[in-house]
């Protein structure tokens, strides 16, 4: 299997009222879990990595591994560069074969924004690569979370249409109450201000920070027309717990065995999301 544009992913999703989840990876045994659990659920499926990721390995690396990781699947599936935070990591990305790619600069002002997505759209089209940009501002909920600010700022659905109409960019993530991390409380999302914003912007919706959104809020959102979900912090968390209980109990001391019973707590977590968003099947 070789990736392929995100965009032909949210587009189905989109005209079929779904979401395609899309997870965050680090490594090999990551990127395979994530896959082999889509094709067996013959779901669509997003691999993602950022800038927090490229310090275990840069994105050619991890370009390679992933492509790796995929020619046994036959499922469509698109690779992610998530958050990334400079052009000149988007270059490298779209350089090493990501399908798609997000420069966020959601905390900086309009104008810079739209100029910068402007310069990643230009290099990305080319490729055949997908840009998704992000306006109003998601921010995080605890200390372990690296992607958002302190403060979330929530999108305004005229000024998302104007962000799209002058990037000319392939998706948007909108800030409706959403964070980055582990929610203290249930979310407050504001579906009133989602409906106007689909409303208002003619390309697919992306929610970030889908981890502990109840169901029910998220079958609504995407009903509101959220075509993608991005799932990181329970992902960390199942890994993280899985390790902790296997050494501070001292089994599996040695990393590798350790490492593979947490590919077996992660399994469930990505099962769940891809039922949950309604992607199982779609494939």
């Amino acid at each position: 299997m070789n990736f392929i544009p995100m965009a032909r992913l949210l587009e189905r999703a989109s005209a079929a009222g779904y979401a395609v989840p899309s997870f965050c990876v680090w490594n090999a045994e990551t990127m395979r879990t994530v896959l082999a659990v889509a094709a067996d659920l013959k779901a669509p499926v997003i691999v993602m990595t950022g800038p927090v990721e490229f310090r275990l390995l840069s994105p050619a690396e991890m370009a390679g591994v992933a492509r790796a990781m995929a020619e046994p699947c036959n499922i469509p599936a698109a690779f992610h560069l998530d958050h990334g935070n400079a052009l000149s990591q988007v270059e490298a990305c779209l350089a090493a074969g990501y399908t798609s790619v997000m420069l966020d600069y959601s905390s900086c002002p309009l104008a810079e924004n739209v100029a910068a997505m402007r310069q990643v759209v230009a290099l990305a089209r080319p490729r055949g690569a997908t840009v998704e940009g992000e306006i109003g501002h998601v921010g995080r909920v605890d200390d372990g979370t690296f992607e958002g600010g302190d403060v979330s700022n929530l999108t305004d659905p005229a000024e998302a249409a104007a962000f799209v109409a002058q990037t000319g960019i392939d998706a948007v993530a909108v800030s409706i109450g959403n964070a980055h991390g582990q929610y203290v409380g249930l979310p407050q999302l504001d579906f009133d201000r989602l409906a106007a914003i689909r409303a208002a912007v003619p390309v697919p919706l992306v929610l970030h920070g889908g981890s502990g959104t109840p169901e029910a809020d998220l079958r609504r959102a995407i009903s509101l027309g959220i075509a993608k979900v991005n799932v990181a912090t329970e992902l960390i968390a199942a890994v993280r717990e899985s390790l902790l209980e296997q050494w501070q109990s001292r089994e599996n001391l040695w990393a590798p065995a350790a490492q593979a019973v947490a590919m077996q707590a992660m399994g469930p977590v990505v099962e769940k999301w891809i039922r949950i968003t309604g992607a199982a099947g779609r494939a």
